[in-house]
C-alpha cells in the first residue's frame, strides 16, 4: 500500500504510521478531517459518534445516499478503508461525554474534537485537558456560512489546545460544504505538522 502515499512529503509516512488519532464527532468537521488524515497516511483513527447519517448531512459530511440509516461511525469507517485498505479504525458509536472521552480516546496522540454544540465542546475541552494535558487538542469553532476564507486562522489557546476557524460565527448562518471542509482540513493539516515535527 505504499504506492498510495508515494507523492506524501519526506518523513511524513514514516511518522503518521505510527500515529493514533482520536476523532470526536463524525459530522461535518469530523468526517473531512478524517478522510484527509486517512489519505495522509495516519496509521490508527479512533472514531466516535452516537448519530446516524441523514439526508440534511450530505451537504458537508463525506457519506452517500447510500449511508442514510447507518451510524455515522459506520459509514465512516466504511468510507476511510475503501481509501486505505490498511488503516485501523476503532469505531464507538456512543454519545462521548466528559466521563467517558477519557477512556474513548485514551490511545490516541491527538484528538481532532468535530462538535456542533459550544457546550459540547467546552466539556470535551476540559476533560481531555485534566487527563492528557500532554497530548494536543485541535478544535474547530466558527464555520458557518460561505466566503470569508481569509478570516479562517489556527489559533493556540495555550498548552497542548488549538483552534482552526474563524472563532466568531455560528451555526445559525447555515452550513457550507466548502467553509466546513475548509476548517476540517485545516485541523487535519495542523494535526499532521503536530504530529510529524511537533508545531504547525
Amino acid at each position: 500500500m505504499s504506492g498510495i502515499f508515494e507523492r506524501n512529503p519526506p518523513g511524513v509516512t514514516e511518522a503518521l504510521s505510527q500515529a493514533v488519532v482520536g476523532v470526536a464527532g463524525c459530522g461535518g468537521l469530523g468526517s473531512n478531517a478524517a478522510i484527509a488524515l486517512a489519505r495522509a497516511g495516519v496509521g490508527t483513527l479512533i472514531l466516535a459518534d452516537f448519530d446516524q447519517v441523514e439526508l440534511s448531512n450530505l451537504n458537508r459530511q463525506q457519506f452517500v445516499q447510500a449511508d442514510i440509516g447507518t451510524e455515522k461511525v459506520r459509514a465512516l469507517g466504511a468510507h476511510l478503508k475503501a481509501i486505505h485498505p490498511e488503516l485501523r479504525v476503532e469505531e464507538h458509536a456512543c454519545r462521548i461525554t466528559p466521563e467517558n472521552a477519557a477512556a474513548l480516546f485514551g490511545k490516541a496522540d491527538l484528538l481532532i474534537e468535530a462538535f456542533d454544540r459550544v457546550e459540547a465542546k467546552q466539556a470535551l475541552i476540559g476533560a481531555w485537558c485534566r487527563a492528557y494535558p500532554g497530548k494536543p487538542l485541535v478544535c474547530g469553532n466558527g464555520v458557518s456560512g460561505f466566503g470569508g476564507s481569509a478570516a479562517l486562522k489556527v489559533v493556540r489557546a495555550g498548552g497542548n489546545l488549538w483552534f482552526c476557524g474563524d472563532g466568531e460565527t455560528d451555526n445559525t448562518l447555515g452550513l457550507c460544504s466548502a467553509r466546513v471542509a475548509i476548517v476540517a482540513n485545516m485541523q487535519a493539516d495542523l494535526a499532521i505538522a503536530l504530529l510529524v515535527k511537533g508545531a504547525p
